[in-house]
């Protein structure tokens, strides 16, 4: 009975290899995909310690991201041309009266409080709508010479790194989400490749009792378990046929579906106009768009002047009109991240962005599609294999002393 027991065991632990085999790939997949987007930032002591190698990467992964889709999927110039500068000034309307209103008290209150204090209120309405009157034309003006100038006025490449670089774990929600079934895929692939390889490493090891059998085949199992779903995932590029079935590599099967999240997320947590337009006013093309502000707010004040000149001239004095000028001009462009809130909605529906992106992915052929998501891979590949494999070869050690630690080797 004890012999029959013994016998039992060791072909229970004998069955035992193939299914820690395939947890072994299982695990070493998960731990691999963890490792490319996690921590965000770096935990240890340097030089000892980790960060996911994407945000790791972010600047380089960052610009490498943005090079592809304005060579794939958005031109700069076409985006700014869906917007009519005549719909933003309409938008705008509302903030005109206000700004107008604003700037006029601004300046008299601070140059002659008492004087402008007796004026009638039906004159200060009058000087209130002249300045109104002409804004307008000045915004449509604007837009007009943005369009034409846009690359001297928006750096997209600055703008996009600058987003992803401080919001590291955007990055990863990109890759995340655009790759979901396919990381999905290499962990559960995982379990599979581990469990075939673990048979294999099963009959050897009863054949070959060596000590090293065990820990070598765990380095092999972590190692070609990844390799295996990487491979699968983006090859073969076009559909193959196999004993009478298609293969395809599994991220290029869902382009449409992938293309859809994909868009979605670079419509509306990248390329919002809000975004572009903070861009455009804080980025390192900031002084082109400044001095045009200025060119056209001077133009503008002194055609607007009208009734306004004569009364600033009378109660702040002639020699004072290119302060108060100077004055308007800063009040412009304080207002300017408000003023240009109306206009949003209309500027994103616009552009659509969302459709636009997800048109022009669904029409790439794979093998320029496939680059949506590989630079992920293609950054450490053989990084996140090496760690594959080491984390099977510890595991294969450690089952050779859970397992077979009483056997003579």
């Amino acid at each position: 009975m004890n012999d029959l027991l013994l016998q039992y065991k060791e072909i229970l632990v004998y069955l035992a290899i193939p299914v820690t085999s395939a947890l072994v790939g299982w695990l070493t997949n998960i731990v691999a995909i963890k490792m490319t987007f996690y921590p965000i930032k770096f935990v240890g002591i340097k030089p000892f310690g980790w960060q996911g190698i994407i945000p790791s990467k972010a600047a380089k992964m960052s610009s490498i991201s943005v090079d592809l889709w304005t060579s794939k999927l958005i031109n700069v110039e076409d985006l700014f041309s869906q917007i009519e500068p005549e719909k933003v000034a309409y938008e705008m309307r509302p903030e005109f009266d206000r700004i107008a209103k604003e700037i006029m008290d601004e300046i008299m209150n601070e140059e002659a409080p008492e004087v402008w204090a007796r004026v009638p209120n039906k004159v200060k309405e009058l000087i209130y709508n002249r300045i109104s009157k002409d804004m307008p034309e000045i915004v449509r003006d604007m837009m007009k010479e943005i369009q034409d100038n846009i690359e001297d006025m928006f750096d997209i490449k600055d703008m996009v790194i600058q987003r992803l670089t401080s919001d590291r774990g955007l990055l990863n929600d990109i890759f995340l989400n655009c790759g979901n079934a396919e990381f999905k895929f290499i962990e559960r692939s995982g379990l599979t490749f581990g469990f075939v390889f673990g048979v294999i490493q099963m009959i050897v090891w009863i054949f070959f009792k060596e000590f090293w059998i065990l820990p070598l085949f765990g380095l092999l199992v972590g190692y070609a378990t990844n390799w295996f779903a990487l491979k699968l995932i983006f090859q073969p590029i076009k559909p193959i046929s196999f004993l009478g079935v298609k293969y395809q590599g599994l991220f290029i099967k869902r382009q449409n579906a992938v293309s859809a999240e994909y868009a979605q997320m670079l419509a509306h947590d990248i390329f919002t106009f809000e975004r572009i337009f903070a861009s455009i006013i804080s980025g390192p093309t900031k002084n082109r768009f400044m001095d045009m502000i200025v060119d056209h707010s001077n133009k503008a004040i002194d055609e607007a002047a009208g009734l306004s000149k004569p009364v600033i001239n009378i109660l702040a004095g002639k020699k004072n009109y290119d302060r108060i000028k100077n004055i308007a001009i800063e009040k412009v462009i304080k207002e300017l991240p408000k003023s240009i809130q109306p206009v949003l909605s209309y500027a994103d529906t616009a552009m659509d962005l969302e459709n636009i992106f997800k048109d022009k992915m669904q029409e790439l052929p794979p093998e320029e599609f496939v680059g949506f998501l590989r630079p992920v891979f293609q950054e450490d590949e053989l990084k996140l294999i090496l760690v594959g494999a080491l984390l099977g070869m510890a595991a294969g050690i450690g089952q050779l002393f859970i397992l077979f630690g009483n056997y003579n080797l």
